[in-house]
């Protein structure tokens, strides 16, 4: 499953005598999922953007989030140990250093931990998974069952999220640095994926589009970017649920102190 490049600069029919949708197409089905579940409109972070979150809320957030963060280069891993084509791999194999960082450069996992840090949560409590919700692990574990169990394809299309992220990105830092002025000296995770994100998209939605040979494929692929948000947006629903309204956090999950809410 090669990916070669795609000349964005010839137009693109809309269809084709197989029934399957073209490159343009396929980006606004993408980008129509993105619109719709995407979990930018999830009221946890319309909270966030509008100032509303106590540092108590946003370290259950950061803390919560750290789970996810851990297992996205386990994710890549195993998408890069299903690739058969050497290409793929070699191109692939970047998002896994991108997160977990090399000799040269700290990934986004230690760029993750700066932002925790700055919520005032302890790195190595975060590190170890202390006080994590259950059903966000339970989300999360869900998004690494995608990747092992359906095809290359969705896999890699499951990851499309990041065709949206930017954006998000973008205005999650604009809005943490007006409303929360302490974490500005956490936020270098959100910097670098501004480059990162949109990159990886690019080659993923090439080997979609290249890879999804019929009709039912590329439909599969436009699934699996929806049941990747549907698992995003579940994991917010945990922390709202936990930490907003009603506000009953799991027996052996974090808890909100107090002295942390009298300093928000």
């Amino acid at each position: 499953m090669a990916v070669r490049a795609i000349d964005t600069a010839k137009p693109m029919a809309t269809s084709n005598d197989d029934g399957l949708i073209t490159l343009d197409e396929l980006r606004s089905r993408l980008r129509a999922v993105g619109e719709e579940r995407y979990h930018h409109k999830h009221p946890f972070h319309l909270m966030m953007h509008e100032g509303r979150l106590s540092r108590g809320q946003l370290q259950a957030w950061a803390l919560n989030r750290y789970y996810y963060q851990s297992i996205i280069p386990i994710k890549d891993s195993i998408i890069l140990s299903r690739g058969p084509d050497p290409a793929f791999r070699r191109a692939w194999r970047k998002r896994v250093i991108d997160h977990d960082g090399d000799v040269h450069s700290e990934g986004g996992i230690k760029r993750w931990l700066k932002l925790a840090e700055a919520t005032g949560l302890d790195p190595k409590e975060v590190r170890a998974g202390k006080g994590t919700l259950p059903a966000t692990r339970f989300a999360v574990n869900e998004y690494l069952n995608m990747v092992r169990s359906r095809s290359l394809l969705e896999a890699v299309a499951s990851s499309l999220t990041e065709l949206f992220s930017r954006d998000l990105i973008s205005l999650r830092m604009e809005k943490l640095r007006q409303h929360y002025p302490w974490l500005a000296g956490g936020l270098d995770y959100f910097q670098v994926r501004l480059t990162q994100a949109p990159e990886d998209a690019q080659f993923a939605v090439a080997f979609v589009h290249e890879n999804a040979k019929t009709r039912v494929e590329q439909e599969l692929a436009i699934q699996a970017l929806r049941d990747k948000c549907d698992i995003l947006w579940a994991q917010l629903d945990a922390l709202y649920f936990a930490y907003v309204e009603p506000g009953w956090p799991p027996p052996g999950a974090f808890c909100i102190k107090v002295k942390e809410e009298e300093k928000a």
